[in-house]
């Protein structure tokens, strides 16, 4: 039984169902482990309270790029069939009805499925959204779909693994040339300075009322550092250019993709000052599917330019024409979102000088005890006076 003060930050923090059929809360796979599915489980269970939907629907960021993607998509969605994986409350499929689609399946595996069917009767739309209550693995409907849309996205992206549940989706029930919405996610990742957290974390102890209580130090840097933080940071608390971390196509990418990436970094400091961690954020956008191949650097259809990333794991190709691709961006230098940036502070604070190099990689994996968990393990090294080029390690796990 987990204590209440972490119990109460899971259910904060979590975002998102997978989805499933007409029946309470069960139906899993009867090769699933018991392991998984109790994991799933109390996943699905946190989805059942109402802070969450209501943290989210009131993140404005977030819904408005979802319904003005709709509305954008509206060409496609107007008399098609949608499915919602993961629809929580099921406001993205009383727009997705409002764009005119012929049917939409809302697929809700807590039991907040159960306010949603009312939610759609009060509204008039028990004859267009149909909800079926339980895993998306699970359910079976008599019909492909031209659409899929779904917020899956956790922290650092994959967090919760939610993706795995729209791409099984897509590939049993997508039509070929179906949209899917948000298209393609991007992960960045770029060192940080925040003097403000570290005086009110850590030094706070070094007088405290006029006491000197400068022995918790130690253990409050083991207490705030140990697992990654989410917390919202600005533009000026970046230190460098941001670094592609991984860019996903929606309508290609495999499961076993998102297991594990591992890529390698390299920034510049733009600045001299105090690096206190590396910052994790994501952007989404809402496009059609890739049709032509291209380099990086090539132009996009609707004349925007790909973002080639410092480590050149960038793989973008043209998409299909629209007059301004709308992005869901969770960046610093964006309005805030109930995701926040992910931090991964240090244990110590390193002085870099402007023009330093700092390069190293990071490994993003599903936990083997719970792929709805991440971990993390960053390497990472710069020359200084202090550390002569030594490489560190720095591994967490985001639960």
């Amino acid at each position: 039984m987990e204590d209440e003060p972490q119990s109460k930050r899971r259910l904060l923090q979590q975002k998102h169902t997978a989805a499933g059929i007409h029946a309470p809360l069960r139906v899993f796979h009867p090769s699933s482990s018991p392991r998984r599915e109790d994991a799933d489980r109390s996943y699905f269970q946190s989805y059942s309270h109402i802070g969450i939907h209501e943290q989210m629907i009131k993140d404005r960021v977030r819904t408005d790029a979802y319904r003005d993607a709709i509305m954008r998509h509206q060409n496609l969605i107007s008399d098609k069939v949608v499915m919602d994986v993961g629809c929580g409350t099921g406001i993205l499929s009383i727009f997705c009805a409002q764009a005119g689609a012929r049917r939409v399946y809302a697929v809700e595996a807590s039991e907040i499925a159960i306010q949603a069917e009312i939610v759609m009767r009060d509204n008039n739309l028990s004859d267009k959204v149909i909800i079926l209550h339980g895993r998306v693995e699970d359910i079976e409907i008599e019909e492909k779909v031209d659409v899929i849309i779904s917020e899956w996205m956790g922290y650092i992206l994959l967090y919760e693994s939610m993706l795995t549940s729209v791409i099984f989706a897509r590939d049993k029930w997508l039509k070929p040339g179906g949209l899917i919405l948000p298209s393609h996610a991007t992960i960045y990742m770029a060192p940080f300075t925040y003097d403000e957290m570290y005086e009110s974390t850590i030094n706070f102890w070094r007088n405290v009322y006029g006491i000197n209580m400068s022995a918790m130090i130690p253990h409050a840097k083991l207490c705030a550092f140990e697992e990654p933080a989410i917390e919202t940071i600005g533009g000026e608390n970046i230190l460098t250019w941001p670094s592609e971390i991984k860019y996903l196509d929606c309508y290609t990418v495999a499961a076993r993709d998102l297991e594990s990436i591992t890529t390698e970094y390299r920034f510049r400091s733009l600045v001299q000052a105090p690096l206190h961690g590396f910052a994790f954020w994501f952007d989404v956008e809402f496009n059609g599917p890739a049709v032509v191949p291209s380099e990086s650097h090539s132009q996009l259809t609707d004349g925007s330019s790909s973002f080639n990333s410092s480590n050149g794991s960038s793989h973008r190709k043209k998409r299909v024409k629209s007059d301004q691709v709308i992005v869901l961006s969770t960046s610093p230098e964006e309005a805030p979102t109930h995701w926040q940036q992910t931090l991964l502070y240090l244990y110590e604070p390193i002085e870099v000088k402007q023009d330093q190099i700092i390069e190293g990689s990071v490994t993003l994996a599903q936990c083997k005890e719970n792929s709805r968990f991440m971990n993390i393990q960053l390497q990472y090294r710069f020359c200084t006076s202090s550390t002569g080029g030594q490489s560190f390690v720095k591994e967490s796990v985001l639960r």
